[in-house]
């Protein structure tokens, strides 16, 4: 990998982004260009090579004020009408380069930290009243467990991929078995489970994956996915 094209790749990429230099990994996934390609041979920072290209930097790449970031994560929280996953923050994310990243995100711990430190931020600060009750809620659903509690399991479901005859069901349960052998009592086709993600929002990831595959939709949690869906689902362990 030539200097003189990584340098290429980055006026080209900041000149389609108006201007402004992409961050590492947008600009890894532009061009395939990886951090080992440059990093300790031609420069120590990707700030290095950005000032040397002669571009913008983008100063949410820089650095981040707490106070913004966290904005910013309110906003989708607004959109969305609750605690968004990370899939969802990636998702907004193609469509709002403002928004800092989800590892920006992961500095304030888990998401339970993380909703404590926002649900702090709104008790100082009138009107965001709304965004507190979402954290409060996040906040008591995962509550320490008193001694001599058995472990709840209540807040972790799964999101399921079922496949009867061509078409494909996504839904959420507490218990797939139980769910597919529902399934398998009502249609006329047999149900098998194809592949299942553990998580701690099953509304919410179940929500993103219907967003995702809405144009194969075809009634109500049916969709006629392709072989790269599928494939694409089949990634996920836990969400």
């Amino acid at each position: 990998m030539k200097k003189e094209h990584i340098l290429h790749e980055i006026r080209r990429t900041a000149e389609a982004n108006g201007g402004v230099s992409l961050g590492k990994e947008r600009f890894l996934q532009e061009t395939g260009i990886r951090e080992s390609d440059w990093k300790g041979k031609f420069w120590a920072r990707w700030s290095d090579a950005v000032r040397e290209a002669g571009v913008e930097s983008n100063q949410f790449n820089v650095a981040y004020d707490e106070d913004l970031i966290i904005e910013k994560f309110i906003a989708v929280m607004r959109e969305f009408g609750r605690f968004p996953v990370i899939a969802e923050i990636r998702m907004k994310k193609r469509s709002d380069a403002s928004l800092p990243n989800d590892k920006t995100y992961r500095r304030f711990g888990s998401k339970q930290q993380f909703a404590a430190k926002i649900l702090e931020y709104c008790q100082r600060r009138a009107g965001y009243e709304d965004v507190a009750a979402m954290c409060t809620t996040i906040i008591a659903r995962h509550r320490p467990q008193a001694e001599g509690e058995t472990e709840a399991h209540e807040s972790i479901g799964f999101v399921y991929l079922i496949k009867a005859g061509r078409y494909y069901k996504i839904g959420r349960s507490n218990s797939v078995g139980r769910r597919e052998y529902e399934l398998a009592i009502q249609l006329p086709e047999k149900a098998s489970t194809i592949h299942t993600i553990r998580t701690d929002d099953p509304a919410g990831i179940e929500a993103y994956w219907h967003t995702r595959f809405e144009d194969r939709r075809k009634n109500g949690e049916w969709f006629e996915l392709t072989p790269p869906d599928v494939t694409a689902f089949k990634r996920r362990k836990f969400m």
